[in-house]
């Protein structure tokens, strides 16, 4: 999977990552690549290298790199009109509002941010409207970097370095109906969950989950929020995940593959919580800016156009047949391309980076656990190709490589 490209610079690989960290916060540790072009579902290296994005910005990149049709949306807005402040209104502004209440299905308002944080932030604060201020999450969630969103994100090791956080937040086991119901009573404001958790690396609720949980927000008069940053907008094959279940959300927040690399993210608040935040409430500088949205639109009459929510199914389907068999994987989660693959030992590090050096762009969020994300263009050959170098790799790692991790 390997190619050759004209990173148009003198420095190598090496040079530009010393660079990066003398110049970067270390927020992040040293890159893994340093990348300088992108096409399709390809990405490139500065030292000419080509990989397979089976991770797409961490599910962001749902139209691949370089599209045309996010590329002549944002020029042409550009060249039109690229900022303006919230005094003002803009016609994609207005139009990526309507489409989305249009995707979700039920009326509401919409409340534009640049990311997802800042969307879950949006939420939070409309929560706060109820009234009430008690939130229950799940363990293992993640929901945000910011103050606000990390408050609701379980993992003590983000949050514990920020203490004390915005307080009066519960967590319970995700897919336990029954202690759901047990931690929800007339003072929690809202519940907050991902249809799929992510950052645990793909976990699946048991079927019925979804619909318990409105059921016990509706008894007690508290929102139930859904977390659609990461399933949102095509990725699990529907543009929205909770809706398998059957079950109107109060609160749904969404960002990464809604603008398909060009920063944005929405709160869609529905029914009454539509009404939860007023004029000077809440603000943003740059949220549901022209450009943003334009880009956003591409991105959604794309996914339409070459119907990729049926290609998002049917390339995942065949990427987890082709893995569930392989004697190391125990499990294969997800739906459409959020794709988890669990592993009989921890060496998902050990693999990770295997992948790198054969061309591909994979992730390991747990010890034991992949996580793919690719962009919805993926193809079935390009899938096939990536599923027979996985294979091999996983034909290569030995009990003794996971201990080493």
């Amino acid at each position: 999977m390997n190619g050759r490209a004209d990173n148009g610079s003198a420095d190598n690989g090496s040079a530009m990552t010393e660079r990066y960290q003398g110049a970067l916060m270390n927020t992040f540790g040293p890159p893994q690549r340093v990348l300088v072009r992108g096409e399709g579902v390809y990405v490139w290296d500065i030292d000419g290298n080509r990989y397979l994005d089976l991770l797409g910005g961490i599910a962001v990149n749902a139209l691949g790199h370089a599209h045309p049709a996010i590329v002549n949306a944002v020029t042409d807005q550009l060249g039109t009109l690229g900022h303006i402040s919230n005094f003002f209104a803009s016609v994609p502004q207005i139009a990526l509002a309507e489409r989305l209440l249009a995707l979700v299905g039920s009326p509401g308002k919409v409340f534009f941010t640049n990311s997802g944080t800042e969307a879950n932030e949006a939420a939070f604060k409309a929560t706060r409207r109820t009234g009430r201020t008690k939130i229950v999450a799940a363990q293992n969630s993640f929901h945000g970097r910011t103050m606000g969103a990390l408050a609701l994100t379980s993992k003590k090791a983000y949050r514990e370095p920020f203490e004390p956080l915005p307080g009066d937040v519960v967590w319970v086991p995700y897919g336990d109906a029954d202690a759901l119901a047990k931690a929800v009573d007339d003072t929690v404001a809202a519940v907050i969950l991902e249809p799929i958790q992510g950052e645990a690396g793909v976990v699946d609720p048991p079927a019925g989950y979804l619909k318990a949980a409105r059921d016990i927000t509706t008894a007690h008069d508290a929102l139930l929020w859904i977390d659609e940053i990461q399933t949102g907008m095509g990725r699990t094959g529907a543009w929205f995940a909770h809706t398998g279940s059957g079950i109107v959300p109060d609160l749904v927040t969404v960002a990464k593959g809604l603008g398909g690399g060009i920063p944005i993210g929405a709160l869609l608040a529905l029914g009454h919580a539509a009404t939860l935040l007023q004029p000077g409430n809440h603000g943003t500088t740059f949220g549901g800016n022209p450009v943003a949205t334009a880009a956003a639109l591409a991105v959604i009459d794309t996914i339409v156009a070459d119907d990729l929510l049926a290609n998002a199914k049917e390339v995942g389907d065949r990427i987890r047949t082709g893995l569930a068999a392989h004697p190391l994987v125990i499990d294969v989660t997800g739906e459409g391309l959020l794709i988890g693959i669990v592993l009989a030992q921890d060496v998902s590090a050990a693999l990770q980076q295997s992948a790198l050096g054969a061309g591909l762009i994979i992730n390991n969020p747990t010890p034991n656990r992949l996580r793919l994300a690719p962009p919805l263009i993926l193809t079935a050959d390009e899938a096939d190709d990536a599923v027979k170098t996985l294979l091999t790799l996983l034909d290569t790692l030995t009990p003794l490589d996971g201990e080493a991790q």
